[in-house]
């Protein structure tokens, strides 16, 4: 069931297949709509912390390239933890993720439209 990755890294941002987890799809007439969420990985920054998984922030939905003539949508479902001794609510900080990866205009947009949330 991994081959999925292997394709998936082709047609979607890096950055999706390595943080998020592939829960769902919908196709319609014209859309493709495939669901995410982020892997139960606290952000390296936090390794110090106790962290606790406290589910989801808003799912956020963003339109990609069309693929096969269908209009496709990443609906993303980003992880929140709670620090167990500040009670502190923590998610991944987006912008720390791209430092040291290769950028390009589509990652760009990615990043832009995902941190707006």
């Amino acid at each position: 069931m991994e081959n999925y990755i292997e394709l998936l890294k082709l047609i979607l941002p890096e950055l999706i297949v390595e943080h998020f987890d592939l829960v769902n799809t919908k196709i319609e007439k014209e859309k493709m709509h495939l669901f995410f969420e982020e892997k139960n990985t606290p952000p390296k920054e936090y390794n110090n912390r106790q962290l606790i998984s406290k589910g989801f922030l808003n799912e956020i939905t963003i339109q990609d390239f069309p693929l096969r003539g269908k209009f496709v949508y990443l609906h993303i479902n980003r992880r929140r933890w709670t620090d167990k001794e500040s009670q502190e609510i923590i998610q991944r900080d987006w912008n720390i993720i791209a430092q040291g990866t290769r950028m390009n205009q589509e990652f760009a947009d990615f990043l832009k439209d995902i941190n707006r949330y």
